[in-house]
């Protein structure tokens, strides 16, 4: 089993979650179990460099999973793809 990152991309011009958008958030990443790793934090601040101009960095989370394809299917749960976010999914590697 691997471990991918997900970034999760809010539109630039966003207003901040309901507590219904909050409610779907929680509900979402307690549905995978013990597939989440760590369930992230939201991005508070941020600056970007390079090409950042359609979403903004929103937050993250490490997932568990056997595949990149296993991945992306438990992202497509995602909230904040209701609301014209994105969710990026990257495989982590291991460099020792």
């Amino acid at each position: 089993m691997s471990t991918f990152l997900f970034t999760y991309r809010s539109p630039q011009n966003n207003a901040p979650p309901s507590p219904e958008a909050i409610a779907a958030w929680g509900s979402w990443l307690e549905s995978m179990g013990p597939r989440l790793v760590d369930r992230g934090n939201p991005v508070s601040e941020r600056q970007t460099l390079g090409n950042c101009e359609d979403t903004r960095l929103g937050g993250y989370s490490l997932v568990n999973a056997d595949s990149l394809e296993e991945a992306v299917a438990l992202a497509t749960g995602c909230p904040g793809l209701e609301r014209g976010g994105g969710v990026e999914v990257g495989a982590l590697s291991d460099v020792s």
